[in-house]
């Protein structure tokens, strides 16, 4: 299943996109897309029913906003130099275990929304990133099989960095990764049951109509499975949490100097294989 919210900030309504393409209104048949929902396999087995039976409406308003396909997220863990690529583009040694950082929820805005580059930023970075959402209570999993049991779906992910902040000014990666509006998230949260492989995802993500990233989840230094498993062992994930992957090659740290940093006005779109496209309009903070 595809679920996404929409509506307003704040007064999204849960919604299905159907295998025609057409958007469904699921307010009759459940309250929001949260954690609680996705931990409940009743609530997902009306969905799938309502869905199979038709007859669900579609949303009164056109031109609905698409909000962040997940409500009440309760935290967000971020994989860091996941990508072999990615680390050789920035001159990093792959690591041995997994780098964590944690992203605040209310950096979370919806795919089509506005960034926003951070007062006295010169360094906004852009990161295309494949997003993994949490199913069950997990906690010292023991292998990469229970993990992948774990996980209810998966989402595109625009980890919004800016570098300065992450890397020249001392302390750690948060001050660089946790800006207003610096993780859109969605259109749409795919069920895993859609998702046979997640190493086997193209990432694509552009800037004012280039392409700057190209790239594909078979390159990740840790697989969604074992970053789901290794995380478990230092931190308990809750329904609904996510987990930001990583990022392939491409990013303008990477480039030679002067490097391509966003600015308002650039226009930032990204898609993986089979979790939809985001587009956001870059303005200033």
């Amino acid at each position: 299943m595809k679920l996404l919210r929409v509506g307003p900030v704040g007064a999204e309504r849960p919604a299905l996109l159907d295998a025609g393409g057409t958007l469904r209104d699921l307010s009759g048949v459940v309250a929001d897309i949260d954690g609680a929902l996705l931990a409940d396999s009743a609530a997902l087995d009306r969905i799938r029913a309502a869905a199979d039976a038709g007859g669900l409406p579609e949303p009164a308003a056109a031109g609905l906003r698409v909000g962040p396909p997940l409500a009440r997220i309760g935290k967000i863990v971020c994989i860091g130099l996941n990508y072999h690529d990615h680390a050789r583009e920035t001159g990093a040694e792959p690591p041995a275990e997994p780098v964590l950082f944690l992203k605040a929820p209310d950096t979370v805005v919806g795919p089509y929304d506005t960034v926003l580059v951070p007062r006295g930023s010169t360094k906004t970075d852009w990161e295309v990133e494949l997003a993994v959402v949490i199913g069950r209570t997990a906690r010292y999993l023991g292998s990469r099989e229970e993990a992948l049991a774990h996980v209810a779906g998966y989402a595109v992910a625009h980890d919004v960095s800016e570098r300065e902040f992450q890397i020249e000014r001392g302390g750690t990666w948060d001050k660089g990764k946790n800006c207003e509006t610096f993780n859109p998230l969605g259109p749409w949260l795919v069920t895993a049951d859609e998702v046979p492989d997640p190493q086997a995802l193209r990432l694509r993500l552009w800037v004012n109509g280039e392409l700057q990233q190209d790239g594909t989840t078979a390159e990740q230094i840790f697989p969604v499975a074992e970053v789901v498993r290794y995380v478990s062992q230092f931190m308990t994930l809750h329904p609904g949490d996510v987990i930001n992957t990583g990022t392939p090659a491409g990013v303008a740290l990477g480039r030679p100097d002067p490097k391509p940093f966003l600015r308002a006005g650039d226009v930032v779109e990204l898609e993986i294989d089979g979790l939809g496209r985001q587009r956001q309009e870059v303005k200033d903070a």
